[in-house]
């Protein structure tokens, strides 16, 4: 998987992705990584990217060209235009379902990244494939919306988790907040491990996290329940809780 990141803080990108399970994945060479500034596409002396909006208001808006030419110079020649993706407040809300969709149908993803009060109309039209937002509430900028995205679809391409079956068993997996953990030691400040996870016996274990997994977001998060992927058996366990 490669990501073109166009941003006007490429050390922002670089130094966020280059770094733990992502960071070994480029050294792997599973990921990559290409960051464009697009102030090295500005159209004046000054290296500015932005100017006053038409009608007035606060705040200043991206103009089209600079970041026009930043895309193009990364889908210039290239046989098949990767998706584009724009970082926006106004998108689609991101999802693991969304991450799982990037992962499986794009080798290639370009993620742009807005400031100031958004970019100008014209180019999203021109450019953008989709929106994304990673939640309701405004950044300074793009680009840590856009280290969210790489990050959840990074995980997700082969091979980059040392343990295939991590990806599998995470939170949203399949529409349920994750189980318990526990580790070493088997007592902690008075507290001790579950002693169905000391039993040696994996069905049990596997039966007790699911049932788990299903309280944990009946109680936090039920409206995600009627998303899951439930079988009978989790439906005849809720009916009873």
């Amino acid at each position: 998987m490669k990501f073109y990141v166009l941003t006007l803080f490429p050390d922002m990108i670089r130094d966020g992705f280059q770094t733990s399970i992502t960071g070994r994945a480029m050294e792997k060479g599973l990921l990559s990584l290409e960051t464009v500034n697009i102030r090295d596409f500005s159209v004046n002396n000054r290296g500015r990217v932005d100017d006053y909006p038409y009608g007035g208001g606060a705040g200043m808006v991206m103009q089209a060209e600079p970041v026009y030419r930043a895309w193009q110079s990364v889908v210039s020649g290239m046989e098949k235009r990767p998706r584009t993706l724009y970082m926006s407040p106004q998108g689609r809300v991101f999802n693991q379902q969304m991450a799982q969709e990037f992962s499986q149908e794009e080798e290639e993803l370009i993620l742009l990244c807005g400031h100031y009060e958004g970019m100008d109309e014209r180019l999203i039209e021109e450019i953008v494939d989709e929106e994304v937002s990673i939640g309701d509430y405004v950044l300074t900028g793009g680009e840590l919306p856009a280290l969210v995205v790489m990050d959840a679809v990074s995980r997700l391409v082969d091979g980059v988790l040392h343990n295939e079956e991590s990806a599998e068993y995470d939170s949203f997996h399949d529409g349920l907040l994750e189980y318990p953990q526990y580790s070493r030691p088997e007592e902690w400040h008075g507290k001790v491990v579950p002693p169905i996870l000391l039993s040696g016996h994996h069905a049990n274990v596997d039966r007790w996290r699911r049932e788990q997994s299903l309280l944990r977001t009946m109680e936090r998060r039920p409206e995600l329940l009627e998303r899951a992927q439930l079988t009978k058996e989790d439906k005849i366990f809720l009916q009873r809780k």
